[in-house]
């Protein structure tokens, strides 16, 4: 086991071939589930997730759910398009949800290594529950993710199925889902350069130099884009906007204040907070 974890050619294997029966298992509990195709999808997500998470406790390593994020949606939206005649939405939402998928797949390809790395906010969570990780391993790092990609995907799902058409603003909030995933792109091109550099201290080129989380607001508009694309051209499936706010919840009630806790411990993080913009990157 020690020696797959070690070998970064065997972990990605693994990681392929655990993506692989998530999706089996994803597409079988879909089939079997007597219910609406909402509840059907949600059920069998839920049960891919399951089965990821099996993973990750054999190999004692919660970033084994980390690609779920990425994979997940283009998977989904693609099993939902095949065989369908797409109206110009979905083509729209296909390439950029398509867009955004590889992007943050190869963001995490880059810095994945090996199976012996674990994201620092797992560890962290390990060591501050104890004996309640298992439970919050299970329902804060798998479920809970899973549950907000589902509603932030539900309105492109609906929309394909539904061969739901574009109209003007629709295929403006598209592009600003385009545009919000491009923003991802070029803030972790920026953040890499600035890691290799080992400078230390708090990165302020680019993107960073007025925002320090560039990133998530790319990853909260991307999907304000997708769900108000929807919503403003099938209006009477306003709710579906439910997704967009869970996930910008997510990051600004969990993901901000911990990655801000973590900047915190360096000299200096109080008047570099106080100088730049949680997202907004413009100056303060």
């Amino acid at each position: 086991m020690r020696k797959i974890k070690e070998s970064a050619a065997a972990s990605f294997a693994v990681v392929a071939v655990v993506y692989a029966i998530a999706v089996v298992v994803g597409v079988l509990v879909y089939y079997a589930v007597p219910a609406d195709w909402w509840l059907r999808l949600l059920i069998a997500d839920v049960a891919a997730t399951v089965a990821t998470f099996i993973f990750s406790v054999i190999f004692k390593n919660a970033s084994v759910y980390d690609p779920y994020w990425s994979v997940a949606p283009p998977v989904i939206l693609i099993s939902f398009a095949f065989g369908r005649a797409l109206t110009a939405l979905g083509v729209l939402i296909l390439t950029a949800v398509g867009f955004w998928a590889v992007r943050l797949t190869a963001n995490w390809a880059y810095n994945f290594g090996d199976l012996t790395h674990q994201d620092w906010r797992y560890t962290m969570l390990k060591e501050k529950t104890g004996a309640f990780y298992p439970l919050i391993n299970f329902i804060g790092i798998h479920l809970v993710p899973t549950l907000v990609v589902y509603g932030c995907i539900l309105p492109a799902v609906f929309a394909i199925r539904e061969g739901v058409e574009a109209g003007p603003l629709g295929v403006i909030f598209v592009a600003i889902s385009m545009l919000a995933a491009t923003l991802q792109c070029v803030s972790d091109i920026q953040m890499h350069a600035f890691r290799r550099r080992r400078r230390g201290g708090f990165i302020r080129d680019g993107l960073w130099k007025y925002s320090r989380h560039p990133n998530y607001l790319g990853e909260i508009l991307m999907w304000w884009g997708i769900g108000l694309a929807v919503v403003v051209s099938a209006p009477e499936v306003w709710y579906f906007i439910f997704g967009a706010l869970a996930n910008t919840a997510l990051f600004l009630f969990v993901s901000i204040p911990m990655a801000d806790g973590r900047q915190s411990k360096k000299d200096g993080f109080a008047e570099y907070k106080s100088a730049t913009r949680m997202l907004l990157p413009i100056p303060k």
